[in-house]
């Protein structure tokens, strides 16, 4: 006999544990479906009954997904699941996801010490730090689970549940399967990687809105790494609670992102509020918001922000994870970091795709672009998953570089500026050794150099006046080839640096003073 359970209204039946997909869930794009299809064939294929990643890029709808999956994985076995989160944010999320899928789900909250009811149900939802706590103190505590979802799977934290579902099937789903501890590789716990469509991928097939990146110097002299391989607190502060970095911050915002929708995203709370109290001081409206406000002020500020067109809101570790507004039109890097997840995860908050909104903006003011690469750039995930070393390795190598202004990447705010120029590159190591195996004088490739800075700016004004801001807007990349240069020599003193830079921009003034009149 059938066992009939009635549910906030709805009517569910023992037997599957959940109802019919009801109209009003998200439908499913043709990428999702394809994705849902691939992971059945595989775990129809798994006797081995081997662990699986998932990987989806943030936007890409991976929640919805995995949704499906447990919604036809019930359906098919008519056996128990559980699908592990590590904030409460996610858990409230998922809950909603997975009840307009039309599952008939058990949470496990901090308030939940007993599930005497749990043969009710086919679908449990659980934090992973409370889980841990149940069943560290009672090893039965949930019984008979055959396959475990694991969301943001690229944190180390649910490892520590996994041996308490030997006999289960792990799906872990993440948009970044690296993992958040470099010492604990992923492919410990995943056997197989399954990678979904890249960035530019879904915004090509109109899924995603396309970054447009705008990025802006910072001095990052001083900044110390801690345990966890990112910046330390303590360092980002001593940076980005400067009054200087808040006057660059408000000049960004105001030279790109006016009167859009933004979020900022910060490294610590003191930050975020004193963001917020310099903003309010110059008039500009924004409200603050990190972990410990409290229920209803976050659900005040995001009202906030949902309703108001220009709306600014500044925070910390809240918006990464578990929040979406399609809305968002400019996402703020306001510090610096070296996780590529969290990267992802803060520009992914921007990039949901509107009938208005076919593209957003990204300020950096932490490097970050240089450091990580463009959040769209293509990356190899299958080769992250195996060699996740070499990858952190190359990582660093880049670091390193910019650190000696060896890595430098024309900013978007400086082309716009030479409109009649196609072409921007020039590699200046590639003209000193090719001068160097010709036996001719390799300082002759800083004259090289000097000749392209000259013809760009000429195909880009009629006179000389016109031509001293575009000198002044090359500075940074004038620096940059000379830090190649000089990098080629092997030994080189800072004076001789300065005495460079100073005849570079000696020379190309000379050049354009004689090649162009002096005003209209």
């Amino acid at each position: 006999m059938v066992q009939i359970l009635h549910y906030n209204d709805y009517t569910y039946m023992r037997i599957t544990g959940i109802k019919a997909r009801p109209e009003t869930a998200k439908q499913l794009y043709p990428y999702q479906e394809e994705y849902i299809k691939r992971i059945f064939q595989h775990l129809e294929e798994n006797e081995r009954r081997e662990n699986i990643i998932f990987q989806l890029p943030t936007g890409g709808g991976k929640t919805v997904i995995f949704s499906e999956i447990a919604r036809k994985y019930i359906e098919q076995n008519q056996k128990k699941i559980l699908i592990l989160t590590h904030r409460i944010e996610l858990l409230k999320q998922t809950a909603n996801a997975i009840e307009e899928a039309g599952i008939h789900c058990k949470l496990i909250t901090s308030e939940v010490d007993d599930i005497p009811d749990q043969e009710e149900f086919l679908c449990f939802l659980a934090m992973v730090e409370t889980l841990n706590n149940r069943l560290k103190e009672d090893e039965e505590y949930l019984q008979d689970i055959d396959f475990v979802i694991v969301d943001e799977a690229h944190y180390n934290s649910f490892r520590k549940i996994f041996h308490y579902f030997r006999n289960a099937v792990i799906l872990g789903v993440t948009a970044t399967p690296l993992s958040s501890n470099q010492n604990l590789p992923l492919a410990q716990n995943y056997k197989r990687l399954i990678i979904g469509d890249s960035i530019k991928e879904l915004i090509s097939k109109g899924y995603l809105s396309n970054a447009i990146t705008y990025t802006y110097d910072v001095h990052l002299g001083g900044l110390k790494v801690g345990i966890d391989g990112d910046y330390t607190v303590s360092s980002l502060d001593r940076i980005y609670m400067h009054f200087d970095m808040h006057e660059k911050l408000l000049r960004a915002y105001q030279e790109k992102a006016k009167n859009k929708k933004t979020l900022i995203f910060n490294s610590s709370v003191a930050t975020s509020k004193s963001v917020e109290k310099f903003f309010l001081d110059q008039g500009v409206p924004i409200r603050h918001l990190d972990s410990t406000s409290n229920k209803q002020d976050r659900k005040d500020v995001l009202q906030w922000l949902k309703e108001t067109p220009d709306a600014i809101v500044t925070s910390v570790g809240i918006l990464t994870t578990g929040f979406d507004e399609p809305t968002v039109e400019c996402i703020v890097l306001n510090r610096a970091t070296r996780s590529l997840t969290l990267y992802h995860q803060m520009i992914g908050r921007g990039s949901r795709k509107l009938p208005s909104k076919s593209e957003f903006m990204v300020i950096d003011l932490g490097n970050n672009a240089r450091r990580l690469g463009l959040w769209q750039d293509y990356i190899d995930w299958r080769d992250v998953f195996v060699n996740p070393e070499k990858f952190l390795e190359h990582l660093y190598e880049r670091e390193i570089q910019m650190e000696k202004g060896l890595l430098y990447d024309l900013p978007d705010t400086v082309k716009a500026l030479f409109p009649n120029t196609t072409d921007f590159d020039f590699d200046m190591e590639k003209v000193y050794y090719s001068l160097y195996n010709k036996g001719k004088k390799t300082l002759e490739s800083i004259d090289i150099s000097i000749e392209n800075h000259f013809e760009r700016i000429r195909a880009n004004t009629t006179n000389y006046l016109d031509a001293l801001p575009l000198i002044n807007a090359l500075q940074d990349e004038i620096q940059y080839r000379l830090n190649v240069y000089i990098s080629c020599l092997s030994k080189a003193t800072k004076n001789y640096f300065n005495y460079l830079l100073e005849s570079y921009n000696e020379k190309l003034h000379n050049k354009l003073k004689s090649a162009l009149p002096f005003s209209e």
